[in-house]
């Protein structure tokens, strides 16, 4: 006979509750800050201490200068330094910036940052202390007139706060800033996923110079733009977008009756606007906004959902790159034959105001073959993983590309790359992790119609080059047989067959240079029958005399009985240029600055 289990009594499965910390949670659940492998892990320690190098840097008003190292230290554990020139942090702040989960200073305020938990860093820390069981070492500078301290951090999983394992002062060659050394079991296997990451961030983030040293590597990813960024500025809550139970908690802390409350508390809310909501709520103005029932802040909340009231001021709490910065941070990086980006005016949801910008480049050197480059940005931020679950990915899916000449099979595929931010005071994340985007259908409009004009910008290139590559296969058929042609007529006529560079010239839109010797005198002519000015640099090498040339050259060198000369040319289009110097012609001569393809020299004196 099997003896049955007693059953537990409730009093003793209360002794087994007890509440637990958010630091123990994540401890637990990692994968839900991005820390679910040691390959993932090392990715997102230098993400999260990039981000919040950038934001310290940016708020102060400083164009970042950020180094990052990652060193083998022995066996699988690795050490990453991040270090920057931002304000500093002041030393009574260290310990719970770096050892508490959820410390931070933007979860209140309503505009556009990078972070706003306070989770991620410290994230990092504890996931170090989990993985090699080290501290975490930080130092910080405030000014040149302050000391600078150094920290050793662990976090007390089981109350969420800092241990301070070493406290001191100590020399350091930073005017101002921080750095932090994190220790922690991982592998360089995402090498090419860090290098991308970076490479991204230097695309949405021109004004910074990232210095990297990576595993003996050293790569620089220098600034686009010296134009430091202005910090957005908070906002109040917008009406549309506040919940009952925020409204219940503001109006708790408050003793202001109810048109000043509305005022003072939210966006965009004057006094008549003030009133209309009272008396849409069916409340006296007069009521004193903390002595108002479950009923009555029900009643408000409807109503402040029902006033129309204008948008909140995106150009005061967001910070768009701009198009002109997305261009030159992707050309920074990339080689194209098209590049075209877009800003979309502000939008909101659920109060929330949010810009979408997105950018796209098709051919140069990007891959032939297999699905178009996503680059997806929040806050410029890079979004390196669950590409399928974000809602971005789900919008360029969605296009037709193939109206735009674009092939396609689920995604576009093909030299293309497609580029979007999405840039809001709350962006609607999936996860904790933040790497994917939900799907909010006014961001989603956004996007599309974004990446829309785009495709026709594209479609207009595409069309044109068409035409000029058609134009150009009729004008070389035509340059093919009129050599022929102008044989059979000297053959005819009896006469030396004529130089025909100058119609072929104009036919081709070429640049057409010549050679021709004449009673002891060389001319070199230069013509430009191209659509477009050029910056030409001319080569003569030759034994003739070119000291004495006009006009004289701005370089002249002689090896033995060779003297070689070199012309700066500035020649708009349509028009021509010549240079002369006795002797008999003997050399050569070459012209850089221009494509082989759009070029004919012709010596006269050997033709």
């Amino acid at each position: 006979m099997t003896n049955a289990p007693k059953p537990a009594h409730a009093d003793e499965l209360a002794k087994q509750q007890r509440s637990i910390s958010v630091a123990e949670f994540f401890e637990k659940n990692k994968h839900l800050l991005g820390f679910d492998s040691p390959t993932r892990g090392i990715v997102t320690t230098v993400k999260e201490a990039i981000d919040n190098s950038l934001d310290a840097c940016e708020e102060a008003g400083f164009l970042p200068d950020i180094y990052l190292g990652i060193f083998r230290m022995n066996g699988d554990i690795f050490k990453v330094v991040v270090e920057d020139n931002g304000p500093g942090i002041v030393p009574e702040n260290i310990p719970f910036v770096f050892g508490k989960l959820l410390y931070g200073s933007r979860f209140h305020q309503i505009r556009q940052s990078r972070g706003q938990q306070g989770i991620g860093i410290s994230a990092a820390v504890l996931y170090a202390q989990l993985t090699s069981g080290r501290p975490t070492l930080v130092i910080s500078r405030c000014g040149s007139d302050r000391a600078a301290f150094q920290f050793r951090i662990q976090i007390k999983t089981e109350q969420n706060e800092p241990e301070i394992l070493e406290q001191k002062e100590t020399s350091w060659d930073r005017i101002h800033g921080t750095r932090i050394e994190i220790e922690f079991k991982s592998s360089l296997t995402a090498k090419k996923r860090l290098v991308e990451y970076l490479r991204y961030t230097s695309v949405v983030n021109p004004h910074a110079r990232i210095r990297v040293e990576l595993d003996g590597e050293a790569i620089l990813f220098d600034r686009a733009s010296n134009e430091p960024i202005i910090p957005p500025q908070a906002i109040l809550p917008h009406p549309h977008g506040v919940e009952l139970g925020e409204l219940k908690r503001i109006a708790a802390g408050s003793k202001e009756p109810l048109s000043s409350f509305l005022v003072n508390n939210f966006s965009r809310v004057g006094l008549k606007t003030a009133g209309e909501m009272i008396q849409t709520a069916g409340l006296k103005p007069e009521l004193v906004a903390r002595k108002l029932n479950a009923e009555n802040l029900a009643s408000l909340q409807a109503a402040m959902q029902q006033v129309k009231v204008p948008p909140p001021p995106a150009n005061q709490c967001l910070s768009p790159i701009g198009e002109g910065l997305i261009k030159q941070g992707l050309e920074k990086e990339f080689e194209f034959d098209f590049c075209s980006a877009r800003s979309r005016p502000a939008a909101v949801y659920h109060g929330h105001p949010f810009i979408i910008e997105a950018a796209l480049g098709y051919g140069g050197k990007l891959e032939a073959e297999g699905n178009a480059r996503i680059m997806r940005f929040a806050n410029r931020v890079p979004l390196m993983f669950q590409q399928g679950a974000c809602t971005i990915t789900g919008c360029i899916s969605g296009i037709n590309w193939r109206t735009y000449g674009i092939s396609q099979s689920g995604l576009p595929t093909g030299p293309v790359l497609i580029l979007v931010h999405v840039a809001s005071t709350n962006v609607p994340f999936t996860s904790e992790s933040k790497d994917a985007i939900a799907s909010i259908p006014e961001i989603e409009r956004e996007i599309t119609l974004a990446l829309q004009d785009l495709g026709r910008d594209l479609k207009t290139f595409l069309s044109r080059r068409d035409r000029s590559r058609l134009s150009e296969e009729r004008a070389r058929a035509i340059c093919a047989i009129i050599p022929d042609i102008a044989a059979k007529v000297a053959e005819t006529i009896e006469k030396p067959v004529p130089d025909i560079s100058p119609i072929e010239g104009q036919i081709m839109r070429r640049l057409v240079a010549k050679k021709r010797t004449e009673n002891g005198m060389v001319t070199v002519s230069v013509q430009n029958y191209t659509p477009h000015a050029l910056d030409l640099t001319l080569y003569i090498i030759t034994t003739d005399t070119i000291g004495t040339s006009r006009p004289p050259p701005f370089f002249t060198e002689e090896i033995g009985e060779e003297r070689s000369g070199v012309w700066q040319v500035n020649l708009p289009a349509g028009e021509g240029w010549q240079v002369t110097y006795p002797g008999l012609g003997a050399g050569i001569i070459d012209i850089r600055g221009i494509d082989e393809k759009k070029k004919v020299v012709v010596d006269l004196d050997h033709t």
